[in-house]
């Protein structure tokens, strides 16, 4: 999708057409520019991952379609730590303050990323974000991404772990149809479980099987996004994360997750390699 709306060539793509940005010498010259704005974007990305190591801060991605329950989500885990952690969060929509208000609410500091037209956050978006939030005494910094199920698993944004939301009215093939964004899912949260009486098509077992289906390896939960059933496994992965980050932090360790580049490029399918 990028390759073709041009928005990951970032804020410079949105003052200008795309056949303006590059010269007109075929698809190969295409390929190696967006090529070389990956291998920015991973600079600033592993930048970023220096921040948080440094802090001892666990990164986390929150990818979905829109509707998902990210925000939500959110909302009732910061309801239900009690304090016990200190997060903070990064929010990603086309526009509005919305869900960065809906998080302040909450207590919670909060920075609001507007893309514009960009249909995915990216590694330069978040370093600015970041510094006007207190990453220091911070436990986990959420990093709720725009909502889509294409472009945002192609971008590293210096996370640890990917999130990633399939809600129970978008249907329980949403794996199979969108692979690469759950093949670089680290935990799987089946969310709004609380309407499956009312959405009889949908079955929790076809979606865990077009999870495996895909590639996908990782933790599967299934919750409401307002707290209830599975939020205590939710909480319980998110606290298990943290010990490991501070653990890695200590030892000097690195922890990249998996990312998904976009069609054929210098860069092959599957996930680039750990640096």
């Amino acid at each position: 999708m990028c390759r073709d709306c041009g928005c990951s060539l970032g804020p410079a793509a949105t003052r200008a057409p795309l056949a303006a940005q590059l010269p007109a010498a075929g698809r190969v010259e295409t390929i190696e520019v967006i090529t070389a704005i990956l291998d920015e974007n991973d600079r600033v990305a592993a930048h970023n991952r220096q921040h948080f190591d440094a802090q001892r801060v666990l990164a986390l991605n929150l990818m979905s379609s829109p509707g998902a329950g990210k925000t939500s989500l959110l909302e009732a885990t910061i309801r239900a730590l009690g304090g016990r952690l200190k997060v903070a969060v990064v929010e990603g929509d086309l526009a509005t303050e919305n869900d960065a208000d809906r998080i302040r609410a909450c207590g919670v500091p909060a920075v609001q990323i507007t893309t514009g037209n960009a249909c995915h956050l990216d590694a330069t978006m978040v370093h600015d974000a970041v510094h006007d939030l207190p990453l220091a005494g911070l436990d986990v910094l959420f990093i709720e991404n725009v909502g889509n199920l294409v472009c945002p698993a192609s971008f590293d944004l210096g996370q640890h772990r990917n999130v990633t939301l399939l809600s129970v009215p978008e249907g329980d093939d949403k794996p199979a149809k969108y692979p690469v964004m759950f093949r670089a899912a680290d935990l799987a949260l089946i969310t709004k479980t609380d309407l499956l009486p009312y959405i009889t098509e949908f079955s929790v077992e076809r979606a865990r099987g077009a999870l495996r289906q895909v590639g996908f390896a990782g933790e599967t939960i299934e919750l409401t996004n307002r707290g209830g059933d599975g939020f205590a496994a939710w909480l319980a992965w998110l606290e298990r994360e943290v010990v490991a980050q501070r653990e890695r932090a200590a030892s000097g360790q690195l922890l990249r997750p998996s990312i998904q580049p976009e069609g054929a490029s210098a860069h092959t399918a599957g996930s680039r390699p750990a640096r």
